[in-house]
């Protein structure tokens, strides 16, 4: 099991504390810290491939001037980076927005910390028929994911552009299709497919159009902001987050996680490496 690294001296009652069955997988990070000695931290951060693994890679020699030594597990699912963040395969992980996040903790059950948000991902709507959401015709079919925690931020988005009108006094966050009063195209909504499989329905023209997340978007090489039709705002409130086990967002090793993203240095590398498609936050 990857955990923070030991220093080279464990005091005796650390020990006898482990022999009485002190549960390693959810000992905190304040627990786990460096103890100042040569031999450096590790930290262990599950990822998106992009733009979460990419990022995490320009923080790698912010953190190693401070001891910390980053190792970055990728993901391709929603899924499994909670699973190992659990179970303590992972330290940390940084790939899902805030309202995934909550979802996930009340369906499984997790006990989960927001550690900071670092960035949103504009959702994206995209079409290899039409190019323009002007010219999409009657009855056109929309394809999404079957992540419900994106549904209302998809809709939503969808309104702002004025494809569509949702009911009145709907929280637009857990909006779903049955909230849509005011359809004018007579869209046809498809939500039956795994995120990771967006970009494959798009590449084989299935559908009219498809929404896809910004992070699947650029892990294929496209550009959200040049390629889709109709892209969400930068105000957007689905912030990407470090995840911790709760205890572990005082752990001054995640607490240096989250600065160094945080710093000018990064954040100037986001805008600078998406223009605009990843947008930081501080």
């Amino acid at each position: 099991m990857k955990k923070f690294l030991f220093g080279a001296l464990l005091s005796v009652s650390a020990l006898t504390l482990a022999a009485c069955g002190a549960d390693e997988s959810k000992e905190t990070s304040t627990e786990k810290e460096t103890t100042g000695k040569s031999e450096p931290t590790e930290l262990v951060v599950g990822a998106s491939n992009t733009p979460h693994a990419v990022i995490l890679e320009e923080v790698k020699p912010l953190l190693e001037e401070q001891g910390i030594e980053l190792t970055i597990e990728t993901y391709q699912d929603y899924i499994l980076p909670n699973k190992d963040l659990d179970s303590g395969d992972l330290d940390a992980n940084y790939f899902q927005h805030i309202p995934y996040f909550e979802s996930q903790k009340e369906e499984f059950g997790y006990d989960f910390t927001n550690a900071g948000g670092i960035h949103i991902e504009p959702i994206g709507l995209y079409s290899k028929k039409y190019g323009s959401i002007e010219e999409l015709p009657d009855g056109a079919t929309i394809l999404m994911s079957n992540s419900i925690a994106d549904h209302g931020r998809v809709l939503a988005m969808l309104e702002a552009k004025g494809l569509i009108t949702l009911a009145e006094g709907v929280e637009k966050s857990v909006a779903e299709v049955k909230d849509i009063v005011e359809n004018p195209k007579n869209l046809v909504f498809d939500a039956n497919y795994e995120s990771a499989l967006m970009v494959q329905l798009f590449e084989n023209e299935e559908g009219d159009a498809v929404l896809i997340n910004s992070n699947y978007a650029l892990d294929a090489g496209i550009n959200p902001l040049e390629d889709s039709i109709a892209i969400e705002d930068s105000e957007s409130p689905y912030v990407n987050i470090i995840a911790v086990n709760s205890g572990d967002e005082d752990s001054e090793v995640i607490k240096a996680l989250v600065e160094a993203l945080h710093s000018k240095e990064i954040q100037d590398f986001i805008v600078s490496e998406w223009g605009g498609s990843v947008v930081p936050v501080n």
